[in-house]
């Protein structure tokens, strides 16, 4: 084979997620797209917010189009990126310039930039289970290795004993997703605390830095007080991965930021190894158009209420039904233990009640499924009579 195989194997098959999501399609051909409940992709069913289509208008019709489709400098517009720093200041007490933002094409850009930026050839990258599948992509096309650290039983938080024997004289890193994708579990500031101790120790104890990266595109999906503690501020050798996808319900427009953490150790080493990064990967100049849009809407949100609607409704009839859940305080995943020890042969169970959830396997813990509840109310009031009949199918 001439072609890469690895990346032949990449492109062969899709993530678990993108097949499910790809059947659902096509089944809603077949039957009606109101007849298949799919729970399968994290796609937001909340509009943006009325700012962003008014802003749109407004910059189409008034501004000089090369402002709005022409490049911009590499890591991104120097007012936007000191407007993201601006608002990070203010929201966490910093002090970050337009010199720490690096603006990126979405989340996964992100993630894939910093690890680009600070991986060598045989460091180790640890992330916590359940985490989202494709940082095994993102870590091994770095040239690094996943590590994966299993969480407490029924909490989901982070088992500091277990990091604590996977970190060694290799680890460069570790991927922190809080609210997390898959569980919805918010890493508390006690857990946090923890981490971010250990980590000091161990960077003292190896001679260099064990970096955070923080994956945060669910920062703003939370419920209640709840208190998604920025790690910036507990820990300086940290780099902040961030996404408008679902704080702004544009996951399409693929826009989103770095921000490194101007007391990180060498902080302007590190800054310029992300640029570096960024341009040896082709991640230059992030969409012209949606950075105007994102200096101008920096302070607006979606209704999460709708999410949390959803939440409680698919939360309250599951667990009537007899589902094990984890209760999420963000994002907006319900993560549910199988009926059996084998998720995917639960999840294909449930297919034929047109039910299509994800099984977890890939996601590093075994026996659960991702319910994604970011969809019209309808299909959860539709579906829910459907979960109760398959529950009733492991009963007898």
């Amino acid at each position: 084979m001439n072609i890469n195989e690895k990346m032949f194997g990449l492109g062969s098959k899709r993530s678990i997620i993108r097949e499910i999501f790809e059947y659902s399609k096509k089944r809603a051909n077949e039957i009606g797209k109101e007849n298949v409940f799919d729970f399968s992709l994290g796609n937001p069913s909340v509009n943006p917010p009325e700012i962003i289509s008014e802003t749109i208008k407004t910059l189409i019709d008034t501004e000089d189009g090369t402002l709005l489709h022409g490049y911009t400098s590499a890591q991104g517009d120097f007012n936007v990126r000191s407007t993201v720093a601006n608002s990070i200041n203010k929201r966490f007490t910093l002090s970050l310039c337009a010199d720490d933002i690096y603006m990126t094409c979405g989340a996964a850009a992100s993630l894939s930039i910093c690890l680009k930026a600070i991986m060598n050839d045989g460091d180790e990258c640890v992330v916590f289970a359940p985490f989202f599948t494709e940082y095994r992509v993102f870590v091994e096309n770095a040239g690094a290795k996943l590590v994966i650290s299993t969480p407490m039983a029924k909490t989901f938080q982070i088992d500091i004993d277990d990091l604590e024997k996977k970190i060694n004289s290799n680890t460069k890193a570790i991927i922190l997703n809080s609210p997390n994708n898959p569980s919805g579990v918010v890493y508390s500031e006690e857990t946090i605390v923890k981490v971010c101790s250990l980590l000091k120790k161990k960077s003292k104890e190896y001679g260099n830095p064990i970096y955070i990266i923080c994956d945060e595109p669910y920062r703003e999906l939370v419920y209640g007080d709840v208190n998604v503690p920025y790690l910036m501020n507990y820990y300086d050798d940290t780099f902040v991965c961030y996404s408008y996808s679902k704080s702004l319900s544009l996951p399409g427009e693929r826009i989103g930021y770095i921000a490194v953490n101007p007391k990180m150790t060498d902080a302007r080493s590190a800054y310029l190894a992300v640029c570096g990064a960024g341009r040896s990967l082709g991640y230059v100049c992030a969409p012209s158009l949606f950075q105007q849009i994102i200096g101008r809407c920096i302070d607006a949100k979606v209704d999460i209420n709708i999410y949390k609607e959803n939440r409680d409704l698919l939360l309250e009839g599951l667990t009537s039904f007899g589902y094990e859940c984890v209760k999420p305080d963000g994002a907006f995943y319900l993560f549910v233990k199988a009926l059996e020890d084998d998720a995917t042969a639960f999840y294909e169970k449930a297919k034929k009640h047109e039910l299509l959830v994800v099984p977890c396997d890939d996601f590093g813990v075994k026996g659960y499924v991702r319910i994604a509840y970011c969809v019209d109310k309808t299909r959860i009031i539709n579906a829910l009579p459907a979960f109760k009949r398959l529950a009733e199918e492991y009963e007898k």
